[in-house]
């Protein structure tokens, strides 16, 4: 059976290590440390929230969301990260857990929960189609960071 709980201090170090699971399995690479997700997790002002995943009382997988903000819609909720290990998908844990933050944005009355998907992840393109997802085809995903984020931010 599943259960899903909301992530606690206690779990940063299970929390990281279900990030890099995730990074291994999308080819990235993470800088990311146990007290940086102490601090913009369970600080004084979270970044962000958690929820985990678990069958059996073994971690099955994780969702990382915090809210967003549209400036046509209103409020919402964006999902960082959905993750299922290995062992533990085809069990409707990634369902579950995806369940599990629709009724969050539905209780905050907020417009959806936004994500990204790698244009590789066949599997999760297929769930995502399932459920019934819109793809927006025709937007990019755009980051501006290091070296770019700096001599930018420095004009100001």
């Amino acid at each position: 059976m599943i259960s899903i709980r909301s992530g606690t201090v206690d779990d940063v170090p299970l929390l990281k290590t279900l990030i890099e699971d995730l990074a291994t399995f999308e080819r990235l690479s993470i800088v990311i440390t146990e007290e940086r997700l102490r601090q913009d997790g369970f600080g004084a002002r979270p970044k962000f929230r958690v929820l985990i995943a678990e069958i059996d009382g073994r971690p099955a997988g994780y969702a990382l969301f915090f809210d967003c903000y549209s400036s046509f819609q209103g409020h919402g909720i964006f999902l960082e990260d959905l993750f299922v290990r290995p062992q533990f998908r085809g069990k409707s844990v990634g369902r579950a857990l995806l369940a599990r933050v629709a009724r969050m944005a539905e209780e905050a009355e907020g417009f959806g929960v936004m994500f990204n998907v790698l244009d590789w992840n066949d599997g999760a393109i297929e769930f995502y189609r399932k459920i019934g997802a819109t793809f927006f085809d025709d937007w990019k995903t755009v980051c501006l960071k290091q070296k770019a984020l700096h001599d930018l931010a420095s004009e100001a």
